[in-house]
């Protein structure tokens, strides 16, 4: 499994890998615990609450085109280096921050380790993914993301101990500084690691150059860009519902001038739209390729769902349940759910490893569709099936992730890159989310995970219809 077709044995090279991906799995599993604890201590409601999860997945999105210009400049090894600097950057920043005692100095915070977690995350998967043969590719990227998992599970343990204990006090910030000064010496020991360690700098070779696809010159005709275009303003324009309201927020959070609103968040529309029209029609080749292209859109939408039922998870259990108090429900999250989580990574690689991960991907989604249609009846029922949405959930982004990136050959950084920068659905579910729970009720928030779940399941099952579109008729993608 981790032996090339030179005979190179990289064991060692991905057991060293699996380190970031437990670290990025324990800040994460962190960050799941501040919506509720600073919707006591700074008196916000659960939509504001939602910028917690919003500053993490702003940073992916504006960092995972650039981490993946630093890989391509520096390697893998100097990407890795560069994102545990800023890691260790944001995490040291909670001693002030704690001191400054304002909402924007935390997310500040939470922005910066999430930029230094799209460094990782951007060069970690696809490196996962090339340690060895490229049928198992997928196998090994699920083996690292259980290790992920493990991080999911300690995260919210570890900081629901420092910030729900008596010693922190109930309505108190000051129990955030600790863990987070335990992350920055952490990663700043795991920089020195990687520092002095032999990380292989691999290319991944150009699947489709060797059929005769790869035309890395290829320009849209007349015809498709004007659909490009069409397409592009149509997806620009559903996801302005979503992330007008979440820019507001900001806006009025750092107490900007009203008169400004309007022109900044229609100026940031147009730039956003020249950008993607030029990042697409100058990146042809690889945007044709259809199950690339919905594998963008289907990380997108599970890392929404993803995001949104760990967001909101203890919120969900002390309205169902209002005899649980915050730390108890915190220590659920991570000794329950995010163990569930782990578990399904573990049993996932399994069951990958003997059967198609797309037919697996469309199978468990779809299973994820009814668990959440049951955790929106509520009751003891209704958090049952929450749980067992960990579990199923659990395969979503590395199996999405492997099967989006399969066969892009030289494109492969671009494309993880891109991949990555999907995770920005992380971002808009959870204010969105809230908001509808702030007018409803939590229950009904879920039905934002719902409909992500049902197009990740749609994806897996076309998956096989649009590689083979996307191969020529001798290769094979399953």
């Amino acid at each position: 499994m981790f032996r090339t077709a030179r005979g190179e044995n990289l064991a060692f090279t991905f057991t060293l890998l699996t380190s970031l991906f437990l670290l990025w799995g324990f800040c994460n599993g962190m960050i799941d615990i501040l919506n509720k604890h600073f919707q006591d201590t700074l008196h916000i409601n659960k939509e504001q609450s939602g910028l917690v999860q919003a500053a993490n997945y702003l940073a992916y999105f504006l960092m995972a085109i650039p981490s993946g210009l630093i890989a391509r400049k520096i390697g893998y090894k100097g990407g890795i280096l560069v994102g545990l600097s800023l890691i260790a950057a944001g995490a040291f920043w909670f001693i002030p921050a704690t001191n400054i005692g304002t909402y924007w100095a935390f997310l500040l915070g939470l922005f910066v380790i999430g930029a230094g977690m799209t460094c990782l995350e951007t060069i970690a998967n696809p490196y996962a993914t090339v340690l060895g043969a490229p049928e198992t590719g997928p196998t090994r990227i699920n083996i690292a993301q259980s290790l992920n998992g493990a991080g999911w599970i300690l995260g919210p343990i570890v900081g629901g101990y420092f910030v729900f204990s008596a010693k922190a006090g109930a309505n108190s910030n000051a129990g955030l500084s600790t863990p987070y000064m335990g992350i920055g010496i952490f990663v700043l020991l795991l920089f020195i690691v990687f520092a002095i360690s032999r990380v292989p700098d691999l290319h991944v070779e150009d699947e489709s150059h060797s059929s005769g696809l790869t035309q890395s010159g290829v320009k849209p005709s007349g015809s498709q860009l004007a659909g490009i275009a069409l397409v592009l303003a149509v997806v620009l324009g559903l996801l302005y519902f979503f992330i007008a309201p979440i820019l507001g927020l900001v806006w009025t959070l750092l107490e900007l001038n009203e008169a400004w609103f309007q022109p900044v968040k229609y100026g940031l529309l147009v730039v956003a739209y020249i950008a993607a029209l030029l990042l697409v029609s100058r990146n042809w080749d690889m945007f044709r390729r259809v199950h690339f292209t919905l594998g963008v859109v289907a990380q997108a939408l599970y890392v929404a769902a993803q995001t949104g039922i760990f967001s909101f998870f203890v919120n969900y259990v002390l309205e169902n349940d209002p005899g649980v108090t915050r730390l108890q429900a915190s220590r659920w999250l991570g000794a329950i759910g995010f163990v569930l989580f782990m578990v399904g990574r573990l049993c996932g690689s399994a069951v990958i490893s003997q059967f198609r991960a797309d037919r697996v991907l469309a199978i468990y989604s779809a299973i994820n569709v009814v668990l959440v249609a049951i955790t929106m009846g509520g009751g003891k029922v209704g958090m049952y099936a929450m749980f067992a949405s960990f579990f199923f959930m659990s395969i979503g982004f590395p199996t999405i992730f492997a099967l989006g990136i399969r066969g892009l050959g030289e494109h492969t950084k671009l494309g993880s890159s891109l991949i990555v920068m999907s995770i920005v659905g992380g971002a808009i579910a959870p204010p969105f989310m809230g908001h509808i729970a702030d007018r409803h009720s939590m229950r009904i928030g879920f039905v934002v995970p719902l409909v992500c779940f049902v197009f990740v399941a749609l994806y897996g099952l076309v998956w096989s219809s649009l590689s083979k579109l996307d191969s020529s008729p001798g290769e094979s993608l399953s």
